[in-house]
């Protein structure tokens, strides 16, 4: 088996994911933290971050299941779930920080991997470990989400902010625009947003559960679906937030979170108006003025370049266009929801979401180039979209002023840039299913006598 090409790629990038899991362990040690691998061991035993992305990877894992195994494990992981329950009311053990489920989903998920080594041989073997592999992948793309954004609170302490703000001018506002909207809906418009907006994971596997429903069946994972989007899109963003360090209006021009206390059902988290501009969003936007580097505190995710948010709502928007229609609504309703609370909570300007959207497709792009073989149109596609991705990036930096003096030249220019991206990877898509489409025969006609 590891003479196979594809064999020996696969156990390169588990080693070197690995690698980069130990190398973020390390770092966010030395920040007095614990890194991914802790808080994924710490979930075995204690109140899980997430419950409700534990059970999502344990229904991704189960798509390689028979029905009647997909019952015991779902049952295994309830039956645990409830024992911990009561285990923590027997010794006033109170849930202050987390969800009071999902270790169960953890442990099936485990003790899946047990039986896949133990019980299991050849391709049954690697089928389940695929399988296993899926939905620890997810999980640990949480926890290794979650270090990545305290490195670069602590290793960016100057953001970009106001270049961000200047180029916004250009697309007049739209998240003061949309904050204040979503402010006058109060505390159930912001509500709901907040569980669509923190549920994106859960969306995003219902879409991949539907793709990989045919798995155990067939008994192989089809060549692309949309947790490898997912998963890429998690990996490659991150690193934008290095070069382009952001932190969103309602920290640069506001309160912070903090303007959402009173509404909220979540917990309060402190006000950080001392590191703002000024009290601005979202009663009234910035003044057009030359933008400069701003410091902030170390603590606030520089995570706002590109939406990353708008990024996995378009990818599941696409991948959800084939399926029965109530999954077209719901990707439908999923993005616009999302695309409402990116602005309207005030985490990012109008600039982040058109280099989210570019963003993804150039994505989608290189993995359906990368599954199906690469040919002229793939790469013309991809490289393009890096073109686009690139030139805004440097017009953020660069050009924000230039772009708020002339709104009505900039702005179409940025949505002209976006739609082409839009329009090539529709045109392109379009023209490999065509090639890829069986061919039809017609039927036989009964002949006239």
């Amino acid at each position: 088996m590891w003479r196979h090409p594809r064999a020996r790629l696969w156990a390169g990038v588990a080693v070197v994911a690995l690698g980069f899991l130990i190398a973020l362990e390390i770092a966010a040690r030395r920040y007095g933290l614990p890194g991914p691998i802790t808080c994924q061991v710490q979930e075995v035993i204690f109140p899980p971050k997430s419950g409700f992305l534990l059970y999502a990877g344990m229904a991704l894992m189960m798509v390689v299941l028979t029905w009647r195994q997909r019952f015991i494990a779902f049952g295994v992981a309830i039956g645990i779930d409830v024992a911990f329950l009561v285990v923590r009311w027997a010794a006033d053990a109170k849930v202050t920080d987390g969800h009071p489920f999902g270790n169960g989903a953890l442990w099936v998920i485990l003790g899946c991997a047990v039986i896949a080594v133990t019980r299991r041989t050849g391709q049954e073997r690697v089928l389940l470990l695929k399988g296993v592999g899926l939905a620890l992948l997810l999980v640990a793309g949480r926890k290794t989400g979650d270090t990545w954004l305290l490195i670069t609170s602590k290793t960016r302490p100057v953001v970009l902010d106001q270049y961000m703000a200047t180029a916004d001018h250009a697309l007049g506002n739209p998240s003061w625009l949309v904050g204040r909207i979503v402010t006058a809906t109060g505390p159930i418009g912001f509500n709901i947003l907040d569980i669509v907006y923190g549920q994106l994971a859960v969306a995003a596997v219902v879409v991949a559960l539907y793709q990989l429903r045919n798995v155990a069946v067939e008994r192989r994972f089809p060549g692309h679906h949309l947790v490898r989007t997912f998963l890429v899109i998690g990996l490659l963003g991150p690193a934008i937030y290095m070069i382009f360090p952001v932190v969103g209006p309602i920290f640069a021009y506001g309160t912070g979170a903090e303007h959402w206390a009173s509404v909220s059902m979540w917990s309060k988290t402190p006000s950080t108006e001392q590191w703002a501009v000024a009290n601005l969003w979202p009663s009234s936007p910035p003044p057009i003025a030359a933008p400069h580097h701003m410091p902030f505190d170390e603590i606030t995710p520089r995570n706002c370049m590109p939406s990353l948010h708008t990024a996995w709502a378009t990818a599941i928007f696409i991948h959800s266009r084939k399926g029965p229609r109530v999954l077209r609504f719901a990707g439908t309703f999923w993005l616009i929801a999302t695309l409402t609370a990116t602005l309207g909570f005030g985490w990012h300007y109008g600039v982040d979401l058109i280099a989210g959207v570019v963003f993804t497709l150039t994505i989608e792009a290189a993995l359906r180039s990368l599954d199906r073989g690469w040919d002229r149109s793939g790469i013309q596609l991809v490289a393009y979209g890096a073109t686009v991705f690139a030139v805004l990036l440097v017009s953020y930096r660069y050009l924000p002023l230039e772009m708020a003096r002339h709104p009505w030249v900039a702005g179409p220019l940025l949505m002209l840039a976006m739609a082409s991206v839009i329009y090539g990877y529709v045109r392109t898509s379009a023209l490999w299913e065509s090639r890829t489409a069986p061919a039809r025969h017609p039927e036989p006609q009964p002949e006239l006598v």
